[in-house]
């Protein structure tokens, strides 16, 4: 488990960053073209990794939830997120993505069949109201569409579906082989974009191209493969409330590479945020402390039978 917890750790490092890194890319590239770099930059570093390891192809079984996984988590999460952050502020995307740790929870309570303790509805609930807090200190009160708040949502949605459809692959396959082959198909997805993205490529200045490939190599490549990982050796929903620090590191990266010095408000909300995280991952008492088992009371002993006569 300290090992899944380590994993866990690297991907919202990474996811958190990404946030900083979008705020140049998404500036000099479309949604579309924005995911399709990243991911084919992340399946090409996994397609040589994969290739030196001599990583085969998973089991029959695995490519329901690569395919799924790979689609809608993968690409149309991406590109749902790119384009709902340009037309909400960047505390509605933040409010209405951080629903997917709910949603995550209710599929593997029902189609994963996982436990669900109140430690862990309490920790997401904490958690949440931490993203609102957040979210509330961080939205300008000015953009705000319909249609931005629907693209967010279907981000959410398509989030929770493909970490509870990952799961199951994740018994047929590595970690590796699950996250090179789910790049792979997301790649292939978003092909008709790539006259949109040499396009913008040849125009865009090279930050916004260096982040790009940053979010390909990072928050894609790294951050997905110890994801799984992780996903691999913990329940879904527990794994998902685990993502609701991001929003607390994405306060702290703001603060250090962007300048931008939060507030009270904030601050608090981060706190908030951290604190539902580590109730989510608390056991129970029960699950901690097993009951100690009374002796039982010794009944009285049976009378000794008589000898029986022995055959001779």
């Amino acid at each position: 488990m300290p090992a899944a917890l380590a994993a866990a750790a690297v991907t919202v490092l990474f996811w958190a960053s990404a946030f900083v890194s979008i705020r140049s890319a998404g500036d000099a590239y479309s949604p579309g073209a924005l995911a399709l770099g990243r991911l084919a930059t992340a399946a090409l570093l996994l397609g040589a990794f994969a290739l030196v390891r001599r990583v085969g192809w998973p089991e029959r079984r695995a490519w329901p939830g690569i395919l799924t996984s790979g689609l809608l988590w993968f690409g149309g999460y991406m590109v749902f997120l790119n384009w709902g952050e340009r037309l909400v502020d960047a505390g509605t995307a933040a409010l209405i993505v951080n629903v997917g740790p709910i949603l995550i929870a209710l599929l593997g309570l029902f189609v994963l069949r996982e436990t669900a303790p109140r430690a862990l509805w309490l920790g997401i609930a904490v958690s949440f109201a931490g993203t609102v807090v957040v979210g509330l200190s961080m939205s300008g009160g000015g953009r705000s569409s319909l249609l931005g708040v629907l693209l967010c949502v279907l981000a959410a949605i398509t989030y929770a579906i493909g970490v509870v459809t990952q799961k199951p692959a994740l018994r047929y396959g590595s970690a590796l082989q699950i996250t090179t082959y789910s790049s792979l198909v997301a790649t292939i997805a978003l092909l008709p974009f790539v006259g949109v993205l040499a396009g913008e490529m040849a125009e865009a200045p090279l930050p916004a191209t260096l982040n790009m490939i940053y979010l390909g190599v990072g928050p894609t490549a790294i951050a997905f493969t110890t994801w799984a990982y992780a996903l691999a050796r913990t329940d879904a929903g527990k794994l998902g409330a685990t993502t609701y620090v991001v929003p607390a590191l994405v306060v702290l990266m703001s603060w250090l590479f962007l300048d931008e010095i939060p507030g009270l408000l904030t601050l608090a909300g981060g706190v908030l945020c951290l604190i539902g995280v580590a109730v989510s991952r608390r056991r129970s008492g029960r699950a901690e402390v097993p009951a100690v088992a009374t002796p039982p009371v010794p009944a009285e002993p049976p009378p000794t039978p008589a000898a029986a006569p022995r055959d001779h």
